[in-house]
Order: structure tokens, then C-alpha cells, then sequence
């Protein structure tokens, strides 16, 4: 019978229980429909309670999940009322125990096994830095290998909790390559004997677990949330946002009017944000993003950098943004740095650049009266906790076990 089914969202095409990225027909996103339609709460620590709505057979146990609280101190400062953090990091004071300090642990878990029950033996991903990372922590967990290809920029955030394993294989990409170089060296990686492409925002089981985030502050709030703040490269923490909205709407007892979502990119390198302001649903690299890899490296928050996001397709942002009456935000890197320094300053933990640039953007939304003081506030810092971390942990940095010049490097090159 299996617990769920793919939907294509263009054409409407079915399939059964499967590892699947594409329609046959389209280039349309697929969706999980599950037969579950109520979220009922599994008695798992961590991201496992939400299984009645991930995309896998057996139930994960990692304490790893999103924790959801009122602020108190960072509100009062805004004037807000309802202002709730969801925070996906290392923070044990408050229940919070992601050991990579990043919701894309919320990712990495279902992904892993959702692969697994479908039969991988090696899964092939590139990152920006905090995806390898959480997946490189996996790995390491369970055992199964994984072939990490990140931009020279992204290396030094690939640290792990515990000792690398053998079954970890970091492949760094030279000087003057990008994110998207190591996503098309990736793909070639992956169409390898034996390789599975972990599919980026088209694998359900990155985005569902990602929309977690949402499902935890229903559950904590008793409803969805007004508006929901994130920052966004690829946006598909905002897809998901959206997609676990949907779910819960039509579960009945979270309310039936869907969070604005309000989404910030991190200038100089603002495509998608370029593109919606322009009301279009194509990203022009001309326009949107001229002279991207220079733009790309001025960028603070350097893991909001995709030139090829899912924000055009079918099932997309572009299409999120339209459901929920969206805004997107260009934050500078001095408005990231200062509401850092204000977030970190009134509520007592470190946050990672991303949650930053999310933060700025809620300061940007108050400044503009784009929410009301007393409206319920959703603020998804997707990662946070790592000074909070070094305290407790030894942390080990994993060595790269190749170096490609470009992504068309001969793949005998690499060894892998």
C-alpha cells in the first residue's frame, strides 16, 4: 500500500512510492500526496514526530529537529507581540540539538533514508556548505556513502560533530568556481555507475523535511503562523514552507488562511528577488544576475548563492510567492551584521549568516509596516548555536579527498 504517492503539479500524473525527481511529461516539481491527511505526532525525539508526513517507511530517531519559542526580549525591541523563533541550530537550553547548527540536518535524515529504502548505495550532492555538512553528519551516522562536491568558498564550513568516516567523500572545487559549477560537476559525478543524485529541491524528501520548520510551529502555536521570514538561495526552505502550509489546511485544525511567506535574499546577489520585483516568472541572468560569479563572491551569506534555483517551474517559488501574496527583501551585508548583532545581543545565541539575513529582513518588514505589531510572526533562522557548540564539542574538519580545476575535469582525474 505504501504511505504515499508522487503528483506531478503540472500535468497530474501519478506515481506510487518511489525515488523520483522528474515527470515523464514536464519539467514540473512532483509533490508527496500522503495518506495520512492529519498530522498525528510519532513519540520520536526530534524530526521523527512529523513522520506522517515524510516521505519514508520507518520512523527516524535522531534527536535533530526544529524547536519553536516566543521571544520575549527581541519582540519587545520590534514592538511585536507574536513573534515566534523557529530555530534550527545547537542550543540544549532550549531543547534545540542539531550538531551541524543547520536546518539542512532537517533534510539530510529523511533524505538518507528515503534513498536507502529505495535501494542506494551512494548518493551524490553538491553544496554551498551547509547541506554537505549535514550530509557529511549523516553519513557518518549511518554509514552510507556520499560524494560531496563544494566551491573553495564552502570548505571550511564542512566540519563535523565526530570523527570523519571513510564512507564521506569531499571533493573541493578550485579557485574561481561557484556553487553551480559544483552542482554540474555533481551531476556528471552522479550519472556514475552505482551513484544516486540526492535531486536537490526536486527530491520530496528535502523538502518535506525542511518544511518541518513549519509543521513544529503549528503544532507549538496551535496555528499556522501570519507571516513566515526566510532567508533564501535556492528558496527551497520556502517551498516547503508553503507545501507543509497546504498540508496543514487541509488537516483543518491549523487554520485555513496560509502564511505570507516573506523571503530575503543577500545583495549583491538577488536574482530571484530581482525577477519577482520585475513580476516576472523567469530569472533573466542578464538582468537578475550580471557579472554573477564577482556578485557571488561579494556575497556575506555565500550559502544564499544558486544561479539555477527552482523559482520559474511548476510547484516553485514563483508560484509559492503568488499563493501566499509573498514579498521578497534585498538585505545589504551591513543590515545582516546589525541584526545579528541585535538578535545575539537580546536573545543570547549565536546565529549563522542566513539567519541573519532573515532577521534583517524582519527589521525591514516592521520598518515598512509589513506586518502588524500584534500579527503572528514566524522567524526561521535555519541555523544557529555553532559558538554555542565549540563550548560542548570538538569539532574535526573533513580534508577533501580530490580538488577539481573546473567541472568538466576528466572524472579518472578525481579518483573517485
Amino acid at each position: 500500500m505504501g504511505r504515499f504517492i508522487l503528483k506531478c503539479l503540472k500535468c497530474g500524473k501519478e506515481y506510487g512510492q518511489q525515488y523520483r525527481l522528474t515527470c515523464e511529461n514536464d519539467d514540473s516539481l512532483l509533490r508527496a500526496i500522503y495518506f495520512e491527511e492529519k498530522l498525528e505526532l510519532r513519540n520520536q525525539p526530534g524530526i521523527g514526530k512529523f513522520h506522517s508526513w515524510l516521505p519514508i517507511e520507518k520512523e527516524l530517531d535522531t534527536e535533530a529537529g526544529p524547536i519553536t519559542y516566543k521571544s520575549e526580549a527581541f519582540a519587545r525591541e520590534l514592538g511585536l507581540s507574536n513573534l515566534y523563533i523557529g530555530f534550527s541550530g545547537y542550543w540544549p537550553e532550549r531543547g534545540a540539538f542539531i550538531k551541524t547548527c543547520s536546518f539542512k540536518e532537517l533534510e539530510a535524515h529523511p533524505i538518507m533514508q528515503f534513498l536507502l529504502e529505495n535501494g542506494a548505495k551512494a548518493i551524490v550532492l553538491a553544496s554551498a556548505g551547509n547541506t554537505g555538512r549535514a550530509s557529511a553528519h549523516v553519513s557518518a551516522l549511518t554509514g552510507t556513502d556520499v560524494y560531496i562536491v563544494v566551491p573553495d568558498s564552502g570548505i571550511e564550513k564542512l566540519w563535523l560533530p565526530e570523527e570523519p568516516t571513510e564512507s564521506i567523500h569531499l571533493i573541493s572545487m578550485g579557485p574561481g568556481n561557484d556553487y553551480t559549477d559544483a552542482i554540474n560537476l555533481a551531476g556528471r559525478i552522479a550519472k556514475l555507475p552505482g551513484m544516486v543524485p540526492e535531486g536537490g529541491a526536486r527530491n520530496v524528501a528535502r523538502r518535506d523535511g525542511m518544511g518541518t520548520v513549519m509543521l513544529d510551529a503549528a503544532v507549538t502555536i496551535g496555528r499556522m503562523p501570519d507571516h513566515y521570514f526566510q532567508a533564501v538561495g535556492s528558496g527551497t526552505g520556502g517551498i516547503s514552507a508553503w507545501e507543509a502550509s497546504l498540508r496543514l489546511r487541509a488537516d483543518g485544525r491549523f487554520g485555513s488562511k496560509l502564511p505570507k511567506l516573506q523571503l530575503a535574499q543577500n545583495l549583491p546577489f538577488v536574482p530571484m528577488y530581482n525577477a519577482w520585483k520585475a513580476g516576472r516568472r523567469e530569472i533573466i541572468p542578464e538582468i537578475d544576475m550580471k557579472d554573477a560569479k564577482k556578485q557571488v563572491e561579494e556575497t556575506y551569506a555565500s550559502v544564499l548563492t544558486n544561479r539555477t534555483p527552482p523559482y520559474g517551474v511548476t510547484g516553485g517559488l514563483y508560484d509559492a510567492l503568488v499563493d501566499t501574496n509573498g514579498i521578497m527583501y534585498a538585505i545589504t551585508r551591513e543590515e545582516a551584521l546589525e541584526a545579528k548583532a541585535l538578535f545575539e545581543s537580546l536573545e543570547g545565541i549565536d546565529i549563522l549568516p542566513p539567519s541573519a539575513v532573515a532577521t534583517a529582513a524582519l527589521l525591514k518588514a516592521v520598518e515598512a509596516g509589513n506586518v502588524g505589531k500584534d500579527d503572528i510572526i514566524l522567524l526561521n533562522l535555519a541555523g544557529g548555536g555553532y559558538k554555542r557548540l565549540k563550548k560542548d564539542i570538538k569539532l574535526h574538519q573533513i580534508q577533501p579527498v580530490a580538488t577539481a580545476r573546473n567541472p568538466d575535469i576528466p572524472l579518472e582525474e578525481l579518483n573517485i
